[in-house]
């Protein structure tokens, strides 16, 4: 049976691409979002490509519809081997002098409950079967904190955390846990679009998600670390 890749918080950038990367190694694809309208056009999109592709719609902001997503696409599908959590907060970068609790609580479920309950909804059938890959998409500051850029980065700095100790306690069992911390606009995603409009890309690179696609890919197959960040300049 042909192995599944389910990539969160799907959409026409990042989304796509690590669906067209995975789906070129014989992977299907289950594709979640939030707007059922954006998530059947990218089903479309990659169904006129040759590419089987499921959508399922849910709010990545409630940990407790994942066990349901998640039974979902095993009877879709069969099986789960490969997991991208990538989607985009809601919460921007704000002053650490000025930040508030209740600013990290808006997007605690989505970058960081999250997440755990999906490794909780699948970790039975990768231990049994002895293989298994959480990819996780964060951004730069969860790695290189700076001023008056702080908001998103203590909970994916959090997330980040939790990963790393994931792969350690689960590398021996055939479970890899990898993340990509992304320090630029993602080419084709609706950030960059806006930053494109706004002038904002020219402070920062545009990477073509196409190569962190392939990125991801050399991670889950050679497994030799946990991290990446890109582009590492």
């Amino acid at each position: 049976m042909p192995k599944v890749i389910v990539i969160f918080g799907a959409g026409p950038g990042l989304g796509a691409s690590i669906a067209r990367r995975f789906a070129g190694e014989g992977f299907r694809v289950a594709l979640v979002a939030r707007r059922k309208d954006r998530l059947d056009a990218l089903v479309d999109q990659l169904g006129g490509e040759g590419i089987e592709a499921a959508g399922f719609t849910a709010d990545l902001s409630a940990p407790e519809e994942i066990p349901t997503v998640i039974e979902s696409i095993r009877e879709r599908f069969g099986r789960i081997d490969v997991i991208e959590y990538g989607p985009i907060p809601s919460v921007g970068f704000t002053p650490a002098a000025r930040l508030e609790p209740a600013t990290l609580i808006q997007d605690m479920p989505l970058l960081v409950l999250t997440p755990l309950a999906i490794v909780q909804a699948v970790l039975p059938e990768w231990t049994e079967r002895g293989d298994g890959a959480l990819l996780m998409t964060t951004g730069a500051t969860a790695v290189h904190p700076m001023a008056n850029a702080s908001g998103v980065g203590p909970l994916m700095a959090a997330a980040r955390n939790w990963l790393y100790s994931l792969n350690g306690e689960l590398a021996e069992s055939g479970v890899y846990a990898g993340t990509l911390s992304v320090a630029a606009f993602i080419g084709g995603s609706e950030a960059a679009k806006a930053a494109g409009a706004s002038g904002a890309a020219s402070e920062f690179p545009v990477v073509d998600p196409a190569d962190l696609a392939s990125l991801y890919w050399e991670m889950y197959t050679k497994r030799d670390r946990v991290e990446e960040v890109y582009p590492q300049a």
